[in-house]
């Protein structure tokens, strides 16, 4: 039930908000739409996992922001408004290891700097 896209887009436009307010609290404003993706960049190192995080439809990055890495992201959008707040506890389901992640898999392992040629 919690993936009926009734119930899934609402939360996904709530993560959206809450990506936004984290980025307006960290000085990573103003968003920038790039790639697909509101981009919040010039962010401290300890806002995000990684090399970025996609919260909804919030990239959040110090300066992580190749044309490959937002597309990547934007297929994490596209997954948050697919599965909404279940997206999270879906993600960690998946498990650690990127490349046994499904969801990094269908974002693709290379564009997100998992793999290389």
């Amino acid at each position: 039930m919690l993936l009926w896209p009734a119930i899934a887009v609402p939360g996904y436009w709530f993560a959206t908000l809450c990506g936004a307010i984290w980025a307006l609290l960290l000085g990573g404003w103003p968003l920038r739409r790039r790639g697909g993706v509101l981009v919040a960049s010039g962010l401290p190192g300890w806002a995000f996992g990684r090399g970025g995080t996609t919260i909804g439809a919030v990239y959040l990055t110090a300066r992580n922001v190749s044309p490959g890495v937002l597309e990547h992201e934007a297929v994490h959008r596209a997954q948050w408004r697919r599965y909404g707040l279940a997206f999270p506890l879906l993600y960690v389901a998946a498990g650690q290891d990127a490349r046994r992640n499904r969801f990094e898999v269908e974002a693709g392992l290379e564009k997100g700097g998992y793999t290389r040629r």
